[in-house]
């Protein structure tokens, strides 16, 4: 496995790796093909440098293709609003967390919206990138923390204080592969809830929006959403976490104008007062790396 090699790899270890002859792997290093560093005189090729070497040379001419002008993922109303007002050009497919990673894998789109804890501490999205973009020119950034919790209706005629008073009731349902899905079983769990004793009849809901305005309607006693969402439909937020909501981009899209157009647009004080306006929002870090892939 590669994970049980060495944290640097000697000539032969790496001949080996990579099948060639041992003379092969030091005219790849006297050239500067390979990734490497001499300690006491003795040629070293650090492994996760290698890796990404080794991934870059397998490229195709269709991995260098242009990606369609699309931010995937988890559907953030922030994002949604500045995607538009930035004159980015970008436009958005917005159908979970984990959707987004895999059209991004598949690249169709140049980034991707997502807010998955990670399966151990408090960290977010990390684990998700790791697992599938190690060895990949990618970057990870922060673009928000937001506030999610319970949306309920006006008034909270149902007297709902936490997530253990949802016990038989009607809440609305997330795609699998929606973050909020799969931190909401995470909260159960973390609770010993079962999550089958809370998930009912309620709708299937794909975004923030269709989540408040099904228990607008009456259609579901409560909805796992975030606080902009309930402040737009006017109606009762009661907080559980505090999430990131990180955007993964390929690092040559990022530099490119259509990602730096909505950059320079985020940074700006249209979008803080925005954030202010909708509610829920910690804008502070945005912009900042979480993530640099190789």
């Amino acid at each position: 496995m590669l994970e049980d090699l060495p944290r640097y790899l000697t000539t032969r270890e790496l001949a080996d790796l990579i099948r060639v002859k041992e003379r092969k792997v030091y005219d790849l290093a006297a050239t500067g093909d390979v990734p490497h560093s001499r300690a006491t005189g003795k040629l070293l090729f650090p492994r996760d440098a290698v890796l990404a070497w080794i991934d870059r040379a397998g490229d195709t001419a269709e991995d260098e293709a242009e990606r369609p002008q699309v931010v995937l993922g988890s559907h953030d109303p922030l994002l949604e609003w500045a995607l538009r007002e930035s004159g980015s050009g970008l436009a958005s497919l917005f159908d979970g967390s984990l959707d987004g990673i895999e059209r991004f894998a598949g690249k169709e789109g140049i980034a991707a919206g997502m807010h998955v804890p990670d399966s151990e501490g408090d960290n977010w999205n990390i684990e998700q990138v790791e697992r599938h973009f190690s060895f990949k020119p990618v970057v990870l950034i922060e673009w928000a923390k937001r506030r999610r919790g319970l949306i309920l209706p006006a008034g909270n005629p149902l007297k709902i204080r936490s997530l253990t008073d949802m016990v038989g009731r009607r809440l609305t349902r997330r795609q699998e592969a929606a973050g909020s899905h799969v931190l909401l079983q995470r909260k159960l769990g973390e609770m010993g809830i079962d999550p089958s004793s809370v998930v009912q009849d309620g709708p299937l809901v794909r975004d923030e929006r269709e989540a408040a305005l099904a228990v607008f309607s009456g259609e579901a006693d409560a909805a796992f959403g975030l606080e902009t969402a309930a402040r737009q439909s006017r109606l009762e937020f009661l907080p559980v976490c505090e999430e990131r909501f990180d955007l993964l981009v390929g690092r040559r899209d990022y530099f490119e104008a259509p990602f730096q157009r909505l950059l320079a647009f985020a940074r700006s004080s249209s979008l803080a007062a925005k954030a202010d306006q909708l509610g829920g929002y910690d804008v502070t870090k945005l912009g900042t790396v979480r993530f640099n892939g190789y």
